[in-house]
């Protein structure tokens, strides 16, 4: 194993560690296994039909997964040295896996950070991974992929190992290139008990990490991602304990204790990043929670302001707590919530209450009861039947954009 470099220096590697397996693709298979993506006149938009609305047309839809493949095998390569010359942005999917996570990064150079790969096979905590051509998960990160013309991921970043975010990468290493595998090492015995099916989920992806290069963080770290600064700032159940440039100073909001983590071995050992291009911030703790997440916010203020915070723990009630919004002073909340996972009451009324948020985006509307969801025109799935994405993209500037995948609307929000 090794540590991150923190020059600055972007590592090539020649060939992928961890690759497709060798054998004919079934496009008929394939075609089953992929859902919405955003409604936009490319080829990996029309990728992601709705499997279940009936109004598309098989014949159709097999057209369209035919022309995508063959696209992306023949010229997945010069897109990707065009998308590297040609891009000035840092884009951001945060991908709906149904309540778990799986958000792609592609940096102006072109380089490809996955953070969590979602759910394996079916999509639960007990699925077991299944033929790539059937896992849900995976076939919508590929399509994300294919939307921002990527071919493969330079860096895997497993946050923490539940199967809502490790699930997934069997099926993945079987669809598309992994180079490089990052998490916190291995899972706490404990883990089985609070949430079954963590075992044979970490074993299998332990199995496909084996095969390749394998990266333990330690704090402070950075990941060599050349135009863009991530910085390690909790694993293992620690955080940083220096503030970050910005940070620092008496966090006025905090409460006399930290709220207790729902899940109390893997949540709070979630290993999360502070990302920056330019003045723009990106802040991804994972499943963080309990006295972990609330040491980023107190008694002093670790962090600093970020422009876009994906709220932890997919909006769980053990994230909503004022003094860590208050510490991160986002001024966009993402939550990567299901409709009834995540999404807790608490954190919407939370994040009413957010000096200077000026919006917060839902991945799915919530159903449980007492949500106030926010408005429709900012969250991406009105009901389970469809996995359309958000998508940001961020200038150096510290200027952005996000994008409803499920209307293929835009907001601007400029430099403030």
């Amino acid at each position: 194993m090794d540590g991150f470099a923190d020059n600055g220096e972007v590592e090539v590697i020649d060939q992928p560690v961890v690759g497709p397996h060798e054998r004919q693709v079934d496009l008929d298979a394939f075609a089953h296994t992929a859902r919405t993506a955003p409604p936009n006149d490319n080829l990996a938009g029309r990728l992601g039909i709705l499997l279940n609305t009936k109004a598309v047309k098989l014949k159709r839809y097999r057209s369209a997964v035919k022309q995508t493949l063959a696209y992306f095998v023949a010229v997945g390569a010069l897109a990707a040295i065009a998308h590297v010359r040609a891009a000035k942005t840092l884009d951001i999917y945060f991908i709906d896996v149904e309540g778990g996570q799986s958000t792609l990064l592609v940096t102006p150079a072109g380089q490809t950070l996955l953070i969590d790969a979602g759910f394996p096979g079916s999509g639960t905590f007990q699925s077991k991974p299944a033929d790539p051509l059937d896992a849900r998960d995976a076939a919508r990160i590929v399509a994300a992929a294919r939307d921002a013309r990527v071919t493969k991921i330079d860096y895997l970043f497993i946050t923490h190992f539940h199967a809502d975010h490790d699930g997934g990468v069997v099926e993945l290493a079987q669809l598309m290139p992994i180079r490089t595998f990052v998490d916190h090492g291995s899972v706490v015995p404990e883990a089985e008990l609070t949430v079954p099916g963590t075992q044979d989920a970490f074993s299998a992806y332990a199995a496909v990490r084996a095969k390749g290069r394998h990266i333990e963080p330690k704090l402070g770290d950075r990941l060599p991602l050349k135009g863009v600064d991530a910085i390690v700032v909790s694993t293992e159940g620690s955080t940083i304990v220096k503030p970050l440039a910005g940070a620092g100073g008496r966090n006025p909001v905090c409460a006399p204790s930290a709220s207790a983590a729902q899940e109390p071995h893997e949540n709070p050992r979630s290993t999360g990043i502070r990302l920056q291009f330019g003045k723009f911030r990106f802040l991804d703790v994972g499943d963080l929670s309990g006295r972990p997440l609330f040491a980023l916010a107190c008694p002093n203020n670790l962090i600093g302001p970020v422009d876009v915070y994906l709220v932890a723990h997919h909006g769980g009630v053990d994230a909503a707590d004022p003094a860590t919004f208050a510490t991160f002073h986002p001024r966009v909340a993402v939550l990567n919530n299901s409709p009834v996972k995540g999404g807790a009451p608490e954190v919407f009324a939370s994040l009413r209450h957010v000096h200077g948020l000026e919006d917060v985006w839902q991945l799915h509307r919530s159903t449980n009861p007492g949500a106030e969801n926010f408005e429709d025109e900012r969250i991406a799935n009105l009901d389970e039947r469809t996995a359309y994405w958000i998508k940001l993209s961020a200038t150096d500037d510290g200027s952005f954009r996000v994008m409803n995948g499920r209307t293929g609307i835009w907001k601007s929000y400029h430099v403030r």
